[in-house]
C-alpha cells in the first residue's frame, strides 16, 4: 500500500487520517522521493512473489527489502506479498507494467513474451556450467537483457538462481546423449523443449505436470526434467531412480520494478534500490543452495543413481538442430554469451 504524508495545513485531521490509510494522494505523489513532504512518511512499496514464504526466492525478496529500508535510512520500504496474494504469475507481470504492484518476482521464461530477447535464456546448454551463467547473468549481456524489460514498462533489477533442469527416468543410467534414443520423456508444452528432447533421440512426450507420477509409475513415460529440489519434492525419485545432472536449461528468475514506479523515484533511491537487488543475490543463492543440497542428500540417501555431466560439449552439439530452427532472434547474444570464459 502506497503511503505519503500530506502537509496541507487546511485539511483536516479526518481527513488526513483516512487518506494515510487508503493510500489517499495520486500515484506520482506517492512514488516521489526526495520531495518536500514529511520525511517521517516513507513510501511504501509491494512486491509480489508466487512462492511460500520459505522459498528461495521470498529470501531473497525480503533481504532485499531489508537492504532497501537501510540504504534509504527507512525513506523507502518493502512490502513483500508471497503465496501468490497478489495474483497468478501473468497478471503480476501485467499490474507491474501498469505500476499498480511495484516490484515482483518471476522467471524469466513467461517474461520472454512481453521481452523478447529474454527468450535467448531458454536455449539449451546455453551455459557451459554454473560459474558461467553467473559470469553472463552479472555481467554486461546481463545488463543488457535486464535493460531491455524497459520496451515493456518494467525493469529488470537483478537475476535470482532457479537451479538447473535436468533428465531422469526409470529405465537406466544416461551418461551420455545416446543413452536417450527410445525414451518417452515427459515435457512442457513447449516447441523448444519438445525439439529438444527429440534432437537428444527421445520422444517427447508432453503432459500435465500432475500426472507424471503416474505415468512414471505405469510406464505410459520412462522419465521427465526437472529440478534438484522438484525432483525430490513431488516424490518423482520414487519411481524414476536414474538422475542424470546435464542442466540443459538454466533458466533464472528476474526480480524487477514497474518503470513507471522506477521513474517516480529520486535518483538517490534508485540507486539505493539497485544496490539492493544486487546484493540481495547472495542470499538467495545461498538459499537456493541449500534447498538443492537438501533434495541432493535425501534422493542419494535413498540410492538413486545419480550421473554428473561434467562435459555438456557433445550434449550442446546434439542439439544444434534446436539453435538452427529457433536461435535465429538471439544470434547476437547467443555469440556474445559463448564468448564469455
Amino acid at each position: 500500500m502506497k503511503k505519503k504524508g500530506l502537509a496541507v495545513l487546511s485539511m483536516s485531521f479526518m481527513l488526513a487520517g483516512l487518506l494515510a490509510a487508503c493510500g489517499g494522494g495520486d500515484d506520482s505523489a506517492t512514488k516521489t522521493s526526495g520531495g518536500d513532504g514529511d520525511a517521517k512518511d516513507p513510501i511504501v512499496l509491494k512486491l509480489a512473489d508466487n512462492q511460500p514464504e520459505d522459498y528461495p526466492t521470498v529470501v531473497g525478496d525480503k533481504e532485499f527489502a531489508k537492504l532497501v529500508e537501510e540504504k534509504t535510512d527507512g525513506q523507502v520500504k518493502v512490502e513483500v506479498y508471497a503465496g501468490g496474494q497478489l495474483g497468478d504469475e501473468k497478471s503480476v507481470i501485467e499490474q507491474v507494467q501498469l505500476g499498480t504492484i511495484d516490484f515482483a518476482r518471476v522467471n524469466a521464461s513467461p517474461l520472454a513474451e512481453f521481452s523478447k530477447d529474454l527468450g535467448v535464456l531458454s536455449m539449451p546448454y546455453l551455459f557451459r556450467d554454473a560459474d558461467h551463467m553467473w559470469s553472463v547473468l552479472n555481467g554486461d549481456i546481463g545488463e543488457d537483457l535486464l535493460a531491455g524489460m524497459e520496451e515493456a514498462n518494467m525493469r529488470g533489477l537483478v537475476f535470482y538462481d532457479s537451479g538447473s533442469r535436468n533428465f531422469y527416468n526409470s529405465k537406466h543410467p544416461v551418461e551420455k546423449p545416446e543413452d536417450l534414443k527410445g525414451l518417452k520423456i515427459r515435457v512442457q508444452q513447449s516447441a523448444l523443449v519438445v525439439d529438444m528432447v527429440e534432437s537428444l533421440g527421445a520422444s517427447a512426450t508432453p503432459m500435465a505436470y500432475e500426472e507424471v507420477y503416474s505415468g512414471l509409475q505405469t510406464g505410459v513415460i520412462d522419465g521427465a526434467e526437472n529440478n534438484y529440489p522438484s525432483y525430490y519434492s513431488v516424490n518423482h525419485y520414487e519411481v524414476a531412480k536414474y538422475f542424470t545432472l546435464d542442466a540443459h536449461s538454466r533458466v533464472p528468475e528476474i526480480l524487477m520494478i514497474s518503470s513507471k514506479v522506477w521513474n517516480d523515484l529520486s535518483e538517490e533511491h534508485q540507486k539505493a534500490i539497485k544496490e539492493a537487488a544486487m546484493e540481495s543475490q547472495e542470499a538467495q543463492k545461498s538459499s537456493w543452495a541449500d534447498l538443492e543440497n537438501e533434495a541432493k542428500e535425501k534422493v542419494e540417501a535413498a540410492g538413486n543413481e545419480v550421473v554428473e555431466i561434467t562435459d555438456t560439449a557433445p550434449w550442446r552439439e546434439a542439439v544444434q538442430p534446436v539453435y538452427d530452427k529457433h536461435g535465429g532472434a538471439y544470434k547476437e547474444f547467443i555469440e556474445k554469451i559463448e564468448a564469455v570464459e
